[in-house]
């Protein structure tokens, strides 16, 4: 089995590090691609105002001067090309990648670009237990990930469908179980940003965390953070809301060609 790994906290990150190590419990075939610098937020971001450069930084092992779509992009249409992946693997994040946050997510959107091109993908994130620079540990997606990737794979996989794996901001062995869930929503109508003021006197912006809404009844992604589970969340491409279409047809069937 080919797999192609990729991130969007950069080739030098410490969760791709992790990553490598659980692609090579699964193949000894396994490639990276990775952005050159962190691109954390890029979403499902594409390079198209200047060339994207590729740079091979040892056998396997690719930085790639755009974005972890690029990558993606690049992985199939140059590096790989004369044999794709049979898996994408996505991560594994520097913290969660929960609720939205897969709307905005440089991580995920990799594995939706994988997930557009054909290939089964899956996008890996740990909330972390602390987030200072150098104190980030990996080790429950590392000890969890293979193990849970080789049941996702063994099963029927339905087209257009990704999987978005969260690991809880627990110790390995703390880890109370693997749920399938929903995606969670956070309250970012109510946008919280942090404001600081810079040397000069200017004032600046750091984005913040909305509250997350109750959601009675449903196993979110959130939920099972809250609760020291891993949480499984398939994601779809096609985000049409079937529901409207009739309502939609019938306010505008006067207006319909014909």
């Amino acid at each position: 089995m080919r797999i192609l790994v990729t991130n969007d906290d950069g080739i030098n990150a410490p969760g791709l590090v992790a990553l490598e190590a659980i692609a090579a419990e699964l193949s000894d075939d396994v490639w990276v691609v990775a952005p050159a610098e962190e691109q954390s937020g890029a979403g499902h971001s594409l390079t198209l105002s200047q060339p994207v450069r590729l740079r091979e930084i040892s056998p396997r092992r690719f930085a790639v001067k755009g974005t972890p779509t690029d990558c993606v992009m690049l992985a199939l249409g140059a590096v790989l090309e004369d044999r794709k992946p049979d898996l994408i693997l996505s991560g594994v994040n520097r913290g969660g990648n929960l609720a939205e946050d897969v709307t905005y997510s440089g991580t995920v959107s990799a594995a939706m670009e994988g997930c557009l091109a054909g290939i089964r993908s899956i996008a890996l994130s740990q909330v972390m237990m602390d987030y200072t620079a150098g104190n980030e540990d990996f080790s429950c997606a590392q000890s969890h990930g293979a193990a849970i990737i080789r049941r996702i794979i063994g099963q029927d996989w339905p087209e257009g469908v990704l999987i978005n794996i969260n690991f809880p901001p627990v110790l390995a062995g703390d880890v109370k179980g693997v749920r399938v869930t929903e995606q969670g929503f956070r309250d970012y109508g109510n946008i919280h940003l942090v404001k600081r003021i810079d040397p000069r006197g200017f004032p600046y912006y750091w984005h913040g965390f909305g509250k997350e809404k109750p959601a009675p009844g449903h196993e979110t992604d959130l939920k099972a953070m809250h609760e020291a589970c891993i949480s499984v969340t398939p994601l779809h491409l096609d985000m049409t809301h079937y529901q409207s279409i009739a309502t939609l047809k019938a306010a505008l069937s006067d207006l319909a060609e014909g």
